[in-house]
């Protein structure tokens, strides 16, 4: 009897506890609610055209080991609301940490005050948001519920496998991150709208030496879901192929040099698709006259083959977002179609100043940040081939696989990226294993080239900045497509 007193005890305790934890957070999200409405009803007051208000909270783990050992677990919890006030096509923003009505109307006065003395003489109208929705994020397994010690033993897990595989492994990486985010945004419109955003990341690093020669390769699978993703792979496989890589890499001959029929994997298309096409395809760019593609909706810029979308809503994908930072529904945006070249992504401004609809590519990388015209998810549309069809129909020429690095070049139209590794392909088949090589040349003529494109389809997140700054996450990729490119030796 008195051990059953005790465990009842214990219980009413537990439940106490966790109806705290309940009215705490309540308060909290009521509060933030308050907080985002009582800004936008302050300043409806003054004579602005369009004002919003975005409350975020940004929690972030990340852990790595490296060679057996655990080397850092960084966190950190940030949080606060960013303010904006157009009046006659200018924009004024304002932030703070502070949610107090004194800080919060402090901010909303400078907002105010800002675009007062930018404003010009013409008024635009914003397609913004009129509806009120809230969006979970579609997770399994919260990764906030699992153990740190379970994270790392699991980075431990794909480190010893790495350097297990072979004792040519001389130093093993593996590192794991995960973000919560938490966002309310509200504005004079009527709008308001919250959501949630999780991700979660897992990489190993694999280098290997012999006689002098260093050679490396890389692992990496990420996405908007929960720690089932985790749960998913099977780690130890994963860290033996990564270091096996590396190792073949010690064996790998020089590329051949010139202009060749290339046969590029998912993340080479990729940088294609983000780093030229997708950047000079941001509305903004296109308005301040930095982007080759200026002027050139309706018109043939590739092969038939080639189709390229922005699309936000991909189910589990890195850069998949519910809404953008001006609180757009992310949408599917088709830029190029068959090889004709359709539009641009688009901001609320982007939009209200050619005429069109925002098509949710307006983001910021946090609250105290400007909102810019930026990718969600972006990469070429899959074909109708297999993989090993384009390789059996492929006379003489290169497999290019891992990108390990691309030029951004919005104005010039230029294509460069760095890639790890790739194939000789000799009369419809794979031979001799090449190493790190460069592939260039301009995005345009290289489309029009494209004359296979695979069934095979793969996204692989990242962060994108805007020039070199204000980093949000997005994935690229695609199929593997084959093409003429300029090929760069080692």
């Amino acid at each position: 009897m008195f051990l059953w007193k005790w465990i009842i005890v214990f219980l009413i305790a537990i439940l106490r506890e966790s109806l705290s934890m309940i009215i705490k957070y309540l308060s909290f999200i009521y509060g933030v609610c308050m907080c985002v409405e009582d800004v936008i009803e302050y300043l409806l007051s003054k004579d602005v055209d369009f004002c919003d208000a975005r409350f975020e909270r940004r929690y972030n783990l990340s852990v790595g080991v490296v060679n057996g050992k655990l080397r850092y677990i960084n966190t950190g919890v940030s949080e606060g609301i960013s303010i904006r006030v157009m009046i006659r096509g200018a924009w004024g923003y304002a932030s703070t940490t502070d949610t107090s009505w004194d800080s919060l109307r402090s901010a909303a006065d400078r907002a105010y005050k800002n675009a007062k003395k930018l404003c010009g003489r013409r008024k635009l109208s914003l397609d913004a948001i009129t509806t009120t929705t809230s969006v979970k994020a579609s997770i399994k397994v919260n990764p906030m519920d699992v153990d740190l010690e379970d994270k790392i033993d699991i980075l431990m897990v794909l480190d010893g496998a790495q350097r297990e595989a072979d004792n040519r492994i001389a130093n093993s990486n593996s590192a794991y991150s995960e973000s919560i985010l938490s966002f309310h945004l509200a504005n004079s419109l009527g709008g308001n709208v919250s959501w949630e955003e999780v991700r979660i990341r897992i990489m190993a690093y694999s280098l290997a030496l012999e006689a002098g020669n260093i050679q490396y390769s890389f692992f990496v699978r990420d996405g908007t879901v929960g720690f089932e993703l985790i749960k998913s792979i099977d780690l130890n496989d994963e860290g033996i192929k990564v270091a096996r890589e590396a190792v073949e890499m010690l064996s790998a001959k020089k590329p051949p040099s010139g202009l060749m029929t290339v046969i590029v994997d998912p993340s080479v298309s990729g940088v294609l698709a983000h780093e030229v096409m997708g950047h000079a395809s941001e509305a903004d760019e296109v308005i301040g006259k930095r982007s080759f593609l200026s002027g050139i909706v309706g018109k043939t810029i590739g092969s038939e083959a080639v189709t390229m979308i922005d699309d936000g809503t991909i189910p589990g994908a890195y850069g998949t977002i519910p809404f953008d930072s001006e609180g757009t529904r992310s949408s599917r945006t088709i830029i190029i179609e068959n090889g004709i070249y359709r539009g641009y992504m688009h901001s609320l401004e982007t939009a209200a100043l050619m005429g069109l609809k925002p098509t949710g590519n307006g983001r910021a990388q946090d609250f105290n940040r400007k909102v810019f015209v930026r990718m969600t998810n972006t990469f070429f549309e899959k074909g109708d081939w297999k993989l090993e069809e384009i390789i059996e129909d492929t006379k003489e020429g290169i497999l290019a696989l891992k990108s390990i690095g691309g030029m951004e070049d919005p104005v010039g139209g230029g294509f460069e990226t760095r890639v790890l590794r790739g194939y000789i392909i000799r009369n419809g088949e794979r031979r001799e294993l090449i190493r790190s090589f460069t592939l260039t040349g301009k995005a345009l003529e290289i489309l029009k080239t494209v004359d296979a494109v695979s069934r095979e389809f793969e996204l692989h997140g990242g962060l994108c900045g805007k020039g070199e700054e204000d980093m949000i996450p997005v994935s690229t990729g695609g199929p593997y497509m084959r093409a003429k490119i300029l090929v760069g030796g080692g």
